[in-house]
């Protein structure tokens, strides 16, 4: 049995030496275990001390970004290097516990192929409790996926998901999101959440807009990435189709009732607009059609091949 363990880092010195022995403790029972570090652009002397760790233990792994690029391109980035069976995120700051890798891995031998934790009782402020809250019930109504902690750091998936995600941006908040829309199977386990010990929390208040634009932009790109006209061409079709009865309407004051354009020609200027704006609606969504069908060819379409 072999597993990589994936663990984004930024300014996390003081808490290092103590995940270092917490590793060492968890992953004795593993024929083969990778520890891969991604350094996202720490000012402190992070990436010293992880290198310093490679050199005595070859299970150790660093990647060290030129600047920050934020989660969800060192988590892309350690995922594009993992090898184990079983691949698990987690936090550097030491409220992740690695003692609940047995825990992860008997849920996913339930026939799961990601399973996120749940900080049921979290060591939080409530600043950052109650958003949480509210935007995990949201995501869940919005992408179908049902879990409690949509963005908990520490997860388990087999090799299989990480290979196929494709994680930039903000999107690491759903990662059970994008893998439900490819139809991994995804659940969820109780976690012990502890109190960080060191430093301050990297998350700020703009997290939440932040995230809502990031879920729309999944939610979008699921649905009508592959067809934009069947969106762009729905609200061009609207503003078109109205546009054309204002301007009957006013065809009709000028030779059912008489009335010149002049005195109507507020809502002749509305008519015009509404059309105009229905073509460009169109036009963006054949450009898109255009650009999805150049892009098309380069996504992991296929589960599986038997007897090829």
């Amino acid at each position: 049995m072999d597993i990589s363990i994936i663990i984004p880092v930024l300014d996390e010195r003081e808490s290092l030496p103590s995940l270092f022995k917490e590793l060492d403790q968890n992953l004795v029972q593993f024929s083969k275990s990778e520890v891969i570090f991604i350094d996202d652009g720490s000012s402190d002397d992070s990436s010293d001390i992880i290198q310093t760790q490679c050199e005595k233990d070859s299970k150790y792994k660093l990647i060290c970004f030129f600047r920050n690029f934020g989660k969800s391109a060192a988590l892309a980035e350690g995922f594009k290097l993992a090898s184990g069976s079983y691949v698990m995120t987690m936090d550097a700051d030491l409220q992740d516990n690695p003692a609940e890798i047995p825990n992860f891995i008997a849920k996913l031998e339930e026939g799961f192929d990601l399973v996120s934790g749940w900080k049921k009782n979290r060591h939080d402020p409530w600043t950052k409790r109650w958003p949480s809250k509210l935007a995990n019930l949201v995501t869940g109504i919005m992408t179908g996926v049902k879990i409690h902690d949509m963005n908990c750091g520490i997860k388990m998936y087999r090799k299989k998901v990480v290979k196929m995600l494709d994680i930039y941006g903000g999107r690491h908040r759903y990662i059970p999101a994008l893998a439900g829309q490819r139809n991994f199977k995804v659940s969820e386990i109780v976690v012990n959440h502890r109190a960080r010990e060191y430093g301050e929390t990297k998350y700020g208040g703009s997290r939440l807009f932040h995230g809502f634009f990031d879920l729309i932009t999944i939610l979008f790109l699921n649905r009508y990435v592959q067809q934009p006209l069947h969106l762009f061409g729905f609200f061009g079709l609207i503003s078109l189709a109205l546009g054309l009865i204002v301007e009957c309407v006013i065809l009709y004051f000028k030779y059912g009732l008489g009335e010149s354009f002049g005195s109507h020609m507020a809502l002749l200027t509305f008519g015009v607009m509404l059309i105009v704006i229905g073509i460009q609606f169109f036009s963006i969504g054949l450009l898109g059609e255009l650009i999805s069908g150049t892009t098309q060819g380069h996504e992991n379409r296929v589960k599986k091949i038997i007897n090829a």
